[in-house]
């Protein structure tokens, strides 16, 4: 019977952290105008394997995996929208959690980073 009760009492306590790290990671749809405030100026980047500028003129700067890229950006009907040199135009979703930010679009995994001011590292 004992371990019956451990056992309830650890399921119990990982139902309860998952519902708190749940509740931490309400991510809110931004609007255009919400995207335009949270990201003209400033840098979005997982910390490790790219990190994109997006300044305010709408110029796009990237590095990913040790390759720049240059583009532009813009907001259209409530989505982030960039577009390199020879590249199609891609349309993000933008939901946001505090600094942290998906960027989704309908059959990819989203993006997943945070806002930071610029770095200066691109």
């Amino acid at each position: 019977m004992k371990g019956l009760d451990v056992a309830g009492i650890v399921i119990l306590a990982v139902a309860a952290w998952s519902s708190v790290s749940a509740a931490e990671e309400k991510f809110q749809k931004l609007t255009g105008a919400q995207i335009r405030a949270k990201i003209a100026g400033m840098e979005v980047s997982d910390d490790v394997h790219w990190r994109d500028f997006y300044e305010r003129s709408g110029k796009l700067t990237s590095s990913s995996m040790g390759r720049k890229r240059t583009g532009k950006w813009r907001v259209e009907k409530d989505q982030l929208c960039v577009e390199f040199e020879k590249e199609t135009m891609n349309c993000y979703e933008v939901l946001t959690s505090g600094k942290k930010v998906k960027l989704q679009r309908e059959g990819i995994l989203p993006l997943e980073g945070v806002i930071a001011p610029p770095t200066g590292r691109i």
